[in-house]
Formats: structure tokens, sequence, C-alpha cells
């Protein structure tokens, strides 16, 4: 005989099933747009490849039309017309300096992707490195009438205190970015500081500091992805794109430190990276950037 369901359970019954279809369908609808979401974000993330792609091409691109160009008008020239020659050569090792710039970035990001970045240590002479950086960029900075004022400050508590243990090409190229950004977003005239110092933490501390345009608050926190495209106010190093301070934070990464910046508009901007000591030093004794012997003392140095 079979059992009579009453009202009142089949009221109770539906609405158990009311309320799970109602729960089932809020989920779907939370899935659907989490799923819009990411569409969204792909579709976004192709058109800032494409944009880069298009903007790495141009930066390798323009540097050679312009090298072929100019060598070609200084094949031009009568033998008497030397004089014409010099400022030829100044644009060509211009572009030639910044076609470099941006090949190694790029042969860094790739292999940063391909993770193939460990860092290679050696005791590196930091006041060396760092002054030898400043020299290649000195006719850049010239041309913007820009003095780079660089402050090394040995630590004196160790007697070891003439070099630092960490990768000498990969902080290269991330004072190399720094200094390029600043001047580049530097006004004409001003100046760039650059101190470098170890703490009592044993942390080797760098900052590089300018007067330039700054950047704007809700723009900092874009200034690490390489596939955004900054505002002509934005500190960006590869005209637009962030691929050289994107590597700078991975090489900074990499070597366990970390990157900072201060800045606000038009009041120009403070970069300051930290890098720790590695905690395992002994094999890299008798060793340095060059393999010469090197001594620190205090500088304050104006290029």
């Amino acid at each position: 005989m079979e059992k009579k369901i009453s009202d009142e359970d089949l009221i109770k019954e539906l609405k158990i099933r009311f309320d799970q279809n109602k729960k089932a369908l809020t989920e779907l609808q939370d899935k659907s747009k989490e799923l819009r979401k990411v569409n969204e974000k792909l579709k976004e993330s192709e058109s800032l490849k494409s944009h880069f792609l298009s903007n790495v091409t141009n930066e390798i691109v323009n540097p050679f039309a312009s090298i072929l160009g100019l060598s070609q008008s200084i094949m031009a020239l009568n033998i008497d017309e030397y004089e014409k020659i010099k400022p030829l050569a100044q644009l060509i090792h211009a572009e030639a300096f910044n076609l470099d710039f941006q090949l190694k970035n790029i042969f860094a990001a790739a292999k940063i992707e391909a993770g193939l970045a460990q860092p290679e240590l050696t005791n590196v002479n930091i006041q060396s490195l760092i002054e030898s950086i400043i020299e290649s960029y000195k006719y850049k900075a010239q041309q913007k009438e820009l003095k780079i004022k660089f402050h090394y400050q040995a630590n004196k508590k160790e007697n070891n205190s003439k070099e630092f243990p960490t990768d000498s090409e990969k902080l290269k190229l991330i004072m190399s970015n720094l200094l390029n950004n600043s001047i580049k977003y530097s006004n004409a005239a001003q100046k760039i500081e650059i101190v470098s110092s170890v703490s009592k933490e044993d942390e080797l501390i760098i900052t590089v500091k300018d007067y330039g345009v700054g950047i704007k608050k809700e723009d900092q926190e874009k200034l690490f992805d390489r596939f955004v495209k900054g505002e002509s106010t934005i500190h960006s190093l590869n005209e637009g794109y962030g691929l050289g301070l994107s590597v700078t934070k991975s090489y900074v990464d990499s070597l366990e430190g970390k990157i900072t910046v201060e800045s606000e508009q038009n009041k120009g901007a403070v970069f300051t990276i930290y890098l720790p000591r590695p905690k395992d030093t002994s094999y890299l004794e008798g060793f340095s950037d060059d393999g010469n012997e090197i001594f620190f003392q205090d500088t304050d140095e104006e290029f």
C-alpha cells in the first residue's frame, strides 16, 4: 500500500529542490562570469603581446635602418669632407648602443621565460662595475647635459669589504636599465644620483635617483609588467613597453633581493635594489669580477 505524501511534505521537498536548483544556477552564473573574465584577459594578453612584438620589431629594425643609412652617407662623402664624418659616426654609435641595449634585454627575457636565468655568482667589485656602466652612458647623458653623481660607501666593519658576491652580468643589466631609464626621463641639465652601500645586515643596497617627470601613483604597479604599454610620463625603459623593468625585477628576484620605487609626478623617481649576501660564499674566495686584485675606498665621483 503506497504511502501518501502530505501537502506539507510535498511543499518541503519542492522547497529543497528549488533551493538546490537556485544554488546550482548561482554557481553556474558565477562560473560563467569567471570564464568571461578569463576570456577578456586572454584577449587583452594577446593584444598586449602583439603590441609588444610590434614594439620589439621596431626597436630592432629602426636602429639597423639608421645605421645602414648613416654608413651609406659616410661612404658617399668626398675625401675633403672629413669634418662631416664625426657627427655621423656619433649617430651610428648612438644607434648601435641602443640596439645592443635592446637586444640584451630581449635575450635576457628569453632566458627568463626558458628558466635559464639562474645566478652565476662571483666576487664583484661593485664600485668598478657601476663606474663602468656610468662611463658607457656618458655620451648619452652629455646629450642632455646631465650630471651623474656616484657615491660608493665601503663597508669598513669587515676586513674583506672590497667585493660583494653576486652575479655581475645580471647586476650590469639591472644597473643599465635603471640608469637608461633615469636618463631618458630626466629633464635637460638635471642630475642623477647613484648611491651604493652594504648595510649592517650585510645587504647590498643601490639607489638610483633622478629629478625628472616622475611616475603617477596608479602607474607604479604596472612598471614591472613586460606587456603593459605606459604613458609618456611613465618610467618605461623600452619606448613604452615594460621589458627592461620586467627583466630588472626578474633578475633581482633571482638574486633573492627586492626592488622598490618611490616617485611623484614631476618630482622624479627613486629606484632602490636590495641584494642579500648569499649564504655560502666560501667557494668564491680569491676571485673577483675581472680576475684582478681590487681595492675599494670611499668615493664621491661625478661624471
